[in-house]
């Protein structure tokens, strides 16, 4: 009779702790959810941004020529100091649009780099560099810019990007990705523009972000992981083995001792 009614007990202790965590429907956690059945869809995304330099952008520029001891005139200063990956050092080589817009370069001066995407402020010391040298290669990056997740993943803060183009499942992995409890339908992205600052919020769980404007992820950008509602009467970190554990011990020798 005690066993029965020992067993029972554990059942009903184990039902009460899986319904607990299982509070957020798988249906919640699956990204790229399609109403389509076809096994393969090609997604097109030519809404690709186009960062343009602001005040306090840093740049790396140099000047790559067959004549290497005349093209060190224009790589004198800041960016002379080659490659690195130590994020001290790749400030120290740069050079920083100022408040004005302007870009200093050695022996060429101000350039207004301003309001110009990267390829076109490429372009632009190209022109400037052409007046004094021919068959020279301009190498211009924007130097590691920041991007912030902050919410329901596993490790939010600032994230130093170094290459072009990053979307935003690449800069969430970056962050270990999102929690149980996080709200995937709305994520909430901060972008800095001309105007100030804009908010959108952006559905995870839809394939269709793959076509979005907000996919790519811009210099700067904040991405806000909410939390669902509710998440405060779960446990996400409970520790369900080890009480259905103890509970069955417990039942155990209690059961030994009668």
């Amino acid at each position: 009779m005690y066993n029965k009614v020992g067993n029972n007990t554990l059942w009903g202790v184990a039902i009460v702790l899986l319904l607990l965590s299982s509070c957020v429907p798988m249906k919640k956690q699956i990204y790229l959810q399609t109403a389509s059945t076809d096994s393969t869809h090609v997604y097109n995304n030519s809404n690709i941004p186009s960062y343009t330099l602001q005040p306090g952008n840093n740049l790396y520029v140099r000047v790559v020529s067959i004549d290497t001891e005349l093209s060190e005139f224009f790589n004198f200063g800041p960016g002379s100091g080659g490659y690195s990956t130590n994020d001290a050092i790749i400030y120290l080589n740069s050079y920083s649009v100022n408040d004005s817009g302007y870009v200093e370069l050695p022996f060429i001066g101000p350039v207004y780099l301003k309001g110009l995407t990267i390829r076109e402020a490429k372009t632009m010391v190209q022109n400037e560099i052409d007046k004094y040298l021919t068959n020279t290669l301009i190498v211009l990056k924007l130097v590691n810019y920041n991007v912030t997740v902050i919410g329901e993943v596993s490790m939010p803060g600032q994230y130093k990007i170094y290459q072009d183009k990053i979307n935003i499942y690449e800069v969430l992995g970056m962050s270990g990705d999102m929690t149980t409890f996080a709200n995937r339908e709305e994520v909430i992205l901060v972008r800095k523009t001309k105007k100030g600052s804009d908010i959108h919020r952006i559905n995870l769980l839809e394939d269709d972000i793959l076509e979005s404007d907000f996919y790519y992820i811009m210099p700067d950008d904040i991405i806000y992981v909410q939390p669902v509602k509710g998440k405060n009467f779960a446990f996400q970190q409970f520790p369900y083995t080890l009480v259905i554990s103890s509970i069955s011990l417990m039942l155990a020798l209690f059961a030994l001792f009668k």
